[in-house]
């Protein structure tokens, strides 16, 4: 990407599913085959055990081993981002600090979910987890999950004060709020979309690149998209825009990631098994997951 040469991360990041056996372990195979496919479609940097990763569902253990299979198979072509979020900060420094040890190139923090903190214990929670770890530090607001919302304020607050806070997945869908946090925070704050179908227009208001869903099955799409944009190649990034809308609502046609889960399963890279309490996609999920991938070339 040649125009965000000093921001850390840009362009298309899947926030990866983990594949699933049918008996409900994590299917090593298919995620190493996941992550070439990826690597060799173009994306830029790679999400593990995000929300799309099902970490909620995943033990301590399977957590970390997750990580660490996606270290391994990246062996450095791309960065890799940790999710390593949780409502309990003692929880969170603890996962932050394992994928630190593993190797891992960054971590992505939810803001706490169901505790509904305030802006100080917002701020509280990450700056506590920035001083116990090294790694560059995301902070992931997403309102419509965690109910909590962080403000501009705080977040700006916090990248002033943690050397390792570095910027945001925002998942609000507010598109003023890029424009906002470059205010306050200036140009080198990262700023990475997690709202695939508002991307385009997160871009021009002065974001990064995003955390997809829609990358797990639409790599290369997702890639070409981003770096059209850099390339201010305006013909291809709208031309794109418009084919990636149908799937960026077909990945949400049922709660995630069952629809990329059955996407990747239709492309051959993983089964459409997910863990309780997500199920998979009923028929009529499948039918518009299918049209929208055919639709798009990608089937």
């Amino acid at each position: 990407m040649t125009n965000n040469a000093d921001i850390l991360f840009h362009g298309s990041i899947p926030a990866l599913v983990t594949p699933m056996n049918k008996d409900g372990t994590v299917d090593e195979q298919s995620y190493r085959q996941l992550i070439d496919w990826q690597i060799d479609q173009g994306s830029s940097a790679l999400v593990p055990v995000g929300t799309t990763g099902e970490s909620p569902t995943l033990s301590h253990d399977e957590h970390r081993h997750v990580i660490q299979i996606a270290i391994d198979s990246v062996k450095k072509r791309v960065p890799i981002i940790a999710g390593t979020g949780s409502n309990c900060t003692k929880e969170a420094i603890y996962l932050t600090q394992q994928a630190q040890n593993d190797g891992a190139d960054a971590a992505l923090v939810v803001t706490p979910y169901y505790n509904k903190p305030s802006q100080d214990g917002l701020y509280q929670h990450f700056k506590t987890i920035a001083a116990e770890s090294d790694l560059p530090i995301i902070i992931y607001n997403i309102p419509g999950r965690s109910v909590v919302d962080m403000s501009d304020d705080t977040m700006a607050k916090l990248y002033h004060d943690c050397d390792n806070i570095i910027g945001v997945k925002d998942a609000t869908a507010k598109l003023d709020r890029p424009i906002k946090m470059r205010l306050l925070a200036g140009k080198d704050f990262c700023q990475l979309s997690g709202e695939d179908a508002t991307v385009a227009a997160y871009l021009a208001q002065g974001g990064h690149g995003c955390i997809s869903v829609t990358a797990n099955v639409a790599p290369k799409l997702s890639a070409t998209l981003h770096q059209a944009w850099c390339d201010k190649d305006y013909d291809t990034f709208i031309n794109i825009r418009d084919i990636l809308l149908p799937i960026h609502d077909a990945m949400f046609c049922c709660p995630s990631p069952a629809p990329a889960k059955y996407g990747l399963s239709l492309l051959g890279i993983c089964s459409d098994d997910t863990r309780l309490p997500i199920t998979p996609c009923d028929d009529m999920s499948k039918q518009q997951i299918t049209t929208a991938m055919q639709q798009a070339g990608l089937l």
